[in-house]
C-alpha cells in the first residue's frame, strides 16, 4: 500500500518589507513548503494566524510601529501555547535574543541569513526543536554563564512601561499622565528603577534603553 504523501509544512510570514517577504516565501516553497499568508503589520499577524492556523510564523521583529514582532508574539502565544514562532531581525542586540528565547520562540534568525538556515529552522520549529544560528546560540549559552544583567530581567512589567518612557525623556510628570497614576509614585518607580539598573543620568538611561532594543536609537 503506498504510504500517504506527507503534507507541506504550512508557513505564515510577518514582515513590513515586501521584498523580504517574497524572497523568504520563493525559499520556502523552493523546499516544499506552503505559505498561507503575509502579514505587514504586528496587527495583521495576530489575525492571520488566528484565521489560518499556520504550522509555524515567522515574525519580523520590528515594524516601524509602536507595536513590535514580540507584542504580536505575545498575542499569539496567549491564544494558542503551542504556536511554533521563529523570530525574524535584522537587528542581533543580545536582549533580543534573549527575550525571544524566554517568550518560548522556535528559532532566531537574521535578515541576512542564508535561505537554508531558515528552512531548517521552519523544519526545527516545526518539529518543536530550538534552532538557533551558531553565533547566536554561542552568544545565549554566554549570557548564560554570566547572568542576566538586562532591563528585562531586572524590572517588572509595570517598571519596564516606566523605564521606557523615561528613557524617551519624559518627566515624571508626563509619565504620571500618561499612566494615569500620581507624580509621587512615579517618582518612587523612576527611583527605584534607577537603582536596579544603576543609572541615574538621563543620557545613560537612554543609552541603556537603546543597547537592550527597548527604544529606537
Amino acid at each position: 500500500m503506498v504510504s500517504e504523501q506527507k503534507k507541506p509544512i504550512r508557513v505564515m510570514l510577518a514582515d513590513d518589507h515586501p521584498i523580504v517577504m517574497t524572497g523568504f516565501a520563493m525559499s520556502l516553497e523552493a523546499a516544499g513548503m506552503q505559505v498561507v499568508g503575509q502579514a505587514k503589520t504586528p496587527s495583521e499577524a495576530v489575525a492571520l494566524y488566528a484565521s489560518e492556523k499556520p504550522d509555524v510564523v515567522i515574525l519580523d521583529m520590528r515594524f516601524g510601529t509602536e507595536l513590535t514582532g514580540l507584542d504580536a508574539a505575545q498575542s499569539i502565544l496567549r491564544d494558542d501555547p503551542s504556536a511554533k514562532i521563529i523570530f525574524l531581525s535584522q537587528f542581533d542586540q543580545d536582549s533580543l535574543i534573549k527575550e525571544t528565547y524566554r517568550m518560548g520562540a522556535h528559532a532566531f534568525v537574521t535578515k541576512d541569513c542564508d535561505p537554508s538556515d531558515l528552512v531548517t529552522a521552519v523544519r526545527h520549529a516545526h518539529d518543536g526543536k530550538l534552532y538557533f544560528l551558531p553565533q547566536i546560540a554561542s552568544r545565549l549559552a554566554s549570557m548564560a554563564v554570566r547572568g542576566d544583567v538586562t532591563p528585562q530581567s531586572q524590572l517588572d512589567d509595570r517598571g519596564l512601561e516606566i523605564f521606557k518612557l523615561m528613557a524617551e525623556g519624559l518627566t515624571n510628570a508626563e509619565i504620571a499622565e500618561k499612566l494615569d497614576l500620581s507624580t509621587k509614585t512615579i517618582s518612587n518607580i523612576s527611583q527605584s528603577i534607577k537603582e536596579k539598573l544603576g543609572v541615574h543620568r538621563q543620557a545613560n538611561i537612554t543609552l541603556l534603553a537603546v543597547k537592550h532594543g527597548l527604544i529606537e536609537p
